[in-house]
């Protein structure tokens, strides 16, 4: 069990090459008892993007904060915060921060435990 705040919540900067200008934090996954999902918040900075990828697990993704676009099996969508998305399994996927004014594209990414891999702790 966990009850915290973002703000306590440390924050991993995501190595460039499949990112940039990415950071995030795990804000709920087996360290503190979730057996099933994992819920990470990331931060996209301006001219930023998560990796271009598909996997065999689902994704779910809340916008927080900011604007960009969401690509998904090759189509662009906008999002901004309040937007949300169902990236489902084997789906090609891509967020990025497209705005020129200095603002971070902040999202919450809900996965199942066995998808939560190569995240620098």
């Amino acid at each position: 069990m966990i009850i915290s705040h973002v703000d306590e919540t440390k924050i991993v900067t995501l190595p460039d090459g499949l990112y940039k200008n990415v950071q995030g934090q795990v804000l709920i996954s087996p360290a503190c008892g979730s057996d099933q999902n994992v819920l990470r918040l990331f931060h996209i900075a301006e001219g930023g993007f998560s990796a271009n990828h598909a996997h065999d697990f689902p994704h779910y993704i809340y916008v927080v904060e900011g604007e960009g676009t969401i690509e998904l099996n090759h189509e662009k969508f906008p999002i901004r915060a309040g937007s949300y998305a169902f990236v489902p399994n084997n789906a090609q996927h891509q967020l990025v921060n497209t705005t020129t004014t200095g603002q971070t594209l902040k999202f919450l990414c809900m996965v199942p435990v066995e998808g939560h891999k190569g995240f620098p702790e």
